[in-house]
């Protein structure tokens, strides 16, 4: 096939694609806030929830940030919130992981102190955007009451946007949200003996 022929069979795919596109664009006439979950057991969904952190920010927006059982090692984003965007309202849990406490009391008290944080940031319409980090294994492990978390993601203000990461969740919080992606893992350096690296994975 000639350049010629080529560019001419691209160009018509390209035009159908756009107007595939342009008719999504056209057909998506309501302005709101979304509700996004980012599960599975793959790495980066946190890392795509700071992400989005920061395209509100760079649009001026208020954020605030709630990090369910993360907390007692230091993080980049930790740092780097808490230096360069002090406006950006952040909260750690502290008491890391369930497996390092191995206290189930301890943890569902710390668990119902940390959603007293967040639940106001999502009556509040100041906020436009709001990220709960891992707060799906607080549902799975039954530390936070599924009906109330769902009912506060589907009453926040209209134009809040919420973020909420961490594998599973149940098929409720699923339903709430308007957006679902699940990061696949399909290999991982820690499992061929390489350590976490500070930058990428803390």
């Amino acid at each position: 096939m000639s350049d010629e022929r080529k560019n001419a069979k691209h160009k018509a795919a390209m035009e159908k694609q756009k107007s595939k596109v342009d008719a999504n664009i056209e057909a998506a006439d309501e302005e709101r806030g979304v509700a996004i979950l980012l599960t599975g057991n793959g790495k980066g969904k946190s890392s795509s929830a700071f992400g989005m952190v920061m395209r509100a920010l760079g649009y001026g927006h208020k954020v605030g940030v709630v990090q369910f059982i993360k907390g007692q090692q230091l993080s980049g984003e930790e740092i780097y919130l808490k230096e360069k965007c002090p406006d950006v309202t952040f909260y750690q849990m502290g008491t890391g992981f369930t497996w390092d406490t191995q206290d189930r009391t301890a943890d569902m008290q710390a668990a119902r102190d940390t959603w007293a944080v967040a639940l106001p940031m999502l009556r509040d319409p100041s906020y436009n955007l709001v990220v709960m980090d891992e707060l799906t294994y607080m549902l799975a492990y039954k530390y936070l009451p599924e009906e109330e978390v769902i009912k506060a993601i589907r009453e926040r203000p209209r134009e809040q946007s919420v973020v909420v990461t961490g594998r599973g969740g149940g098929t409720a919080l699923q339903d709430v949200m308007d957006t679902v992606s699940e990061v696949k893992e399909i290999k991982h350096a820690f499992k061929a003996g390489i350590k976490a690296r500070q930058g990428v994975d803390y």
